[in-house]
């Protein structure tokens, strides 16, 4: 009888998958069409899709992968295929076909189940791609996330910001509109994702993100910034030296938020096992450290958390982060600079 089980579970499996993705259309040619919509057509961001294409792809790729065949041992060697640049972006996708299926056939936990086997070492990319789906089911945020990590959960949040930026952003970029459905925290957690979805959108153009940042409320620009920091160091080698030292420049009084989000990214790098030029690039210039110290600062920021109170440990962890970047003056970096 569990072999007729096993056997019938993979059927509709298999065949839930490909019912969903007409449903669930994500096509990467349609990524620069979207940011064009927001800020016209410019001749840098034509340039700069060229080299955010394979991020796309890889995440489209991992998502339509979980809905083909979720089975591990099917998805895992499909996945790593990818090449270690961007195979945690798979894994995020992956994780937004996992989340799919869960939520619209929810006798199987099938993400929680990836990220406590093969896809531990990408859980901070599996929750992101979580919440890339989450404004698409009907799942209720809170009650979702208290299902998972106290700690990791916030990333859930900052994949729905991002998915609010990038694919609604008329609202959440121009409007300024944080869902409803989102409360608390999340609130936070949500402007990291958006403001990863500006990096993307703006084509990752210095003069368009101050802009867009500085049209909302100083309350949640630190945030927003966190989540610029994120994406230049993680999602793609898109700008050089000079352009991430502009970056720095105009986040102003935000820079330890900045440098925080490019510590986040090197975590990520690290915990996946490989460290990306670009990522190096980026906490040169915005912690003045390399990505592997930065990372080490990271891990060691997370010891001795308190449990979760008026603050979650996942805010006063960030905290910690922008604590050790604030004391690195424009002197000091300047002065790193000067001796490479």
């Amino acid at each position: 009888m569990m072999v007729l089980q096993a056997k019938g579970d993979k059927a509709v499996t298999l065949s839930f998958g490909k019912i969903l993705k007409p449903f669930f259309r994500l096509s990467a040619d349609a990524f620069p069409e979207l940011a064009a919509e927001r800020y016209g057509q410019h001749e840098d961001m034509d340039r700069t899709w060229q080299q955010f294409e394979p991020v796309a792809r890889s995440l489209v790729g991992g998502f339509q992968a979980a809905l083909d065949d979720c089975r591990f041992e099917v998805l895992v060697p499909r996945l790593n295929l990818v090449e270690s640049e961007f195979r945690g972006i798979a894994y995020e996708g992956a994780g937004m076909g996992l989340m799919l299926l869960d939520s619209l056939g929810p006798w199987k936990k099938r993400l929680k189940a990836f990220i406590s086997g093969p896809g531990a070492p990408y859980d901070w990319l599996l929750y992101i791609g979580a919440g890339l789906v989450l404004p698409r089911v009907p799942t209720r945020p809170e009650r979702f996330l208290a299902q998972l990590d106290p700690f990791l959960r916030w990333f859930v949040m900052d994949g729905y910001g991002f998915y609010e930026g990038f694919f609604h952003g008329r609202r959440s970029l121009e409007e300024h509109v944080i869902p409803s459905r989102v409360s608390g925290y999340g609130c936070r957690a949500f402007d990291h994702g958006l403001g990863r979805s500006i990096w993307f959108s703006t084509g990752a153009n210095v003069e368009r993100i101050v802009a867009t940042i500085g049209s909302f409320a100083e309350t949640r620009q630190a945030d927003l910034w966190g989540g610029i920091g994120l994406a230049c160091a993680y999602a793609a080698g898109v700008v050089d030296r000079e352009a991430i030292k502009a970056l720095r420049t105009a986040s102003g009084p935000y820079s330890p938020h900045l440098a925080a989000g490019a510590a986040v990214a090197a975590t990520f790098r690290m915990q996946t096992g490989g460290v990306a030029v670009h990522t190096d690039l980026a906490c040169e210039v915005l912690c003045g450290l390399s990505s592997e110290m930065v990372a080490h600062i990271a891990d060691l920021a997370r010891e001795n958390l308190p449990t979760d109170g008026a603050e979650p440990a996942y805010e006063i962890w960030r905290q910690r982060l922008a604590a050790q970047f604030v004391e690195r003056s424009e002197t000091e970096y300047q002065r790193k600079e000067i001796k490479s």
